[in-house]
């Protein structure tokens, strides 16, 4: 299923002296998050966290694809539709 596409492009590094810590970009973030908002529902940390990064329509559509790719099913779907809705989309 792998990482969403350019993943590894965009890794944002954080430098702690010799030690260099390289995290998921924003966007990568905000797919994740949405992966996780539909899997977990609308009460749950990871809803709150994606509405913090503030997602704009076009970032969440792109991350909508992607998250497509990961579960098929109808349900999912489904429920990709209801939360897209939640965050104005």
């Amino acid at each position: 299923m792998g990482l969403p596409e350019g993943f590894q492009d965009r890794l944002d590094p954080l430098y702690f002296g010799g030690l260099t810590l390289y995290c998921a970009s924003r966007f990568d973030q905000i797919c994740f998050k949405l992966y996780a908002s539909v899997d977990q529902g609308p009460s749950s940390k990871h809803f709150e966290d994606l509405k913090h990064l503030q997602p704009t329509p076009a970032e969440l559509k792109k991350a909508a694809n992607w998250c497509q790719t990961h579960d098929v099913s109808e349900e999912f779907a489904r429920c990709l539709v209801e939360a897209l809705h939640a965050l104005g989309v």
